[in-house]
């Protein structure tokens, strides 16, 4: 028998639901001498803005229990840099180049997707947790006129399918996501990280420099699963689910929830293998339920 384990995000075909999480996997570089990055439905690569950012002071990196917290400040070398060295090393792999943009105002973004225009990278996802200098420094995805207007915007420069990345930071997830889907959206993702802190008390100060940081890992997939859930529900548009995926099993139940893909992430730190296993474990998941078509396990779970 067959099992069919592609699926679509906007007309673009992915060989399997599994991608990399922004921000975790570089552009591929390391991780591709461990195994065939081809073998992956897509690799999103980290975050990239029009200028190079230094990104925050050290220290930047904190574990936590299940997890850890990040404040690297999407440090990047700029979308020239990206361009010439980054997209021609992906092109070598048969998967789909996912481009993650961030920016500070919303003319930053744009010059970022004008860049990405004419390049053969196939989706663009959009870093709607950055600050908006322009707005006293809230993010642009925590407002949802802000959030509408701003994929309104990379929509009308835009070539590729637009995925919006949105913050679980939130009161509530389905407006957010109905919102990046009135602008023009034509697939959601999320969670990124929760805001969180880590105090060291031996020295009595902040664990990392920024004081708060990016919360990911296993801690945070219950509330990763329920905003996916809410989300494909609140949309009619694709939604890529991630958060504390750290094998097949997180995954599946991901697209039980309606997630189309799903991006693995803080678990290739710890475990290099963790996006192609996951890959693998879905099909003999499949396999062992006789699931002819991932398909049918997307928003499957019963109600």
């Amino acid at each position: 028998m067959d099992f069919q384990t592609s699926v679509s995000l906007a007309g673009v075909e992915l060989k399997n639901p599994v991608m990399t999480a922004s921000g975790t996997f570089g552009s591929g570089m390391e991780y591709s001498e461990f195994y065939d990055l081809g073998l992956l439905g897509a690799v999103v690569a980290k975050g990239v803005a029009n200028v190079p950012w230094p990104g925050n002071p050290t220290p930047r990196i904190a574990e936590t229990a299940s997890g850890m917290l990040n404040a690297i400040g999407l440090q990047n070398p700029g979308i020239d840099v990206f361009i010439k060295r980054d997209i021609p090393f992906l092109k070598q792999f048969d998967t789909r180049i996912v481009v993650n943009v961030c920016g500070k105002t919303t003319e930053d973004y744009c010059e970022v997707v004008e860049k990405l225009s004419d390049q053969p990278v196939d989706l663009l996802e959009i870093n709607v947790s950055c600050p908006n200098v322009k707005e006293g420094g809230i993010a642009f995805g925590q407002k949802p006129e802000a959030l509408e207007a701003i994929t309104r915007e990379v929509k009308r420069h835009a070539r590729q399918p637009v995925i919006m990345k949105l913050s679980p930071n939130v009161t509530d997830i389905g407006e957010m996501a109905r919102a990046a889907e009135a602008g023009g959206a034509d697939i959601l993702s999320l969670i990124n990280t929760l805001t969180g802190m880590k105090i060291d008390i031996h020295r009595k100060t902040f664990a990392i420099a920024n004081k708060t940081g990016g919360m990911s890992g296993p801690a945070v997939k219950p509330v990763a699963v329920r905003m996916v859930y809410e989300t494909a529900r609140a949309v009619k548009i694709p939604v890529i689910g991630m958060g504390g995926i750290s094998g097949w099993e997180d995954a599946v139940e991901f697209l039980l929830a309606g997630a189309t893909a799903v991006s693995v992430g803080t678990a290739n730190f710890s475990n290099p293998f963790a996006a192609i296993e996951t890959a693998k474990g879905i099909l003999a998941y499949m396999e062992q339920h006789q699931v002819r078509d991932v398909r049918e396990l997307i928003g499957a779970v019963s109600e």
